[in-house]
């Protein structure tokens, strides 16, 4: 089992080109590709057939920290305004 963005940077498409094979806005496909979104079965199914793999094949979870995203930061929350 692969994660989207594995199976997308290992294929030959570019984004506009999966986004659209599979029917989707190029930047819902972006969302999904960085882990900012998570898909609905429907596109899940339409990216998976862009892609050539079954849906069972796919690691569809979140894999940016939903922290980073909200507040473009990282580290230790105590260390924040240390600058």
């Amino acid at each position: 089992m692969k994660t989207i963005d594995a199976l997308f940077e290992n294929s030959s498409h570019s984004l506009d080109d999966l986004a659209a094979a599979s029917g989707l806005a190029a930047e819902r496909v972006a969302a999904i590709i960085d882990g900012r979104w998570l898909p609905t079965p429907t596109e899940r199914t339409s990216l998976a057939l862009a892609l050539g793999v079954d849906v069972s094949q796919v690691s569809w979870g979140h894999t940016m920290n939903p922290r980073n995203v909200r507040y473009h930061r990282y580290g230790l929350k105590e260390d924040f305004g240390r600058e």
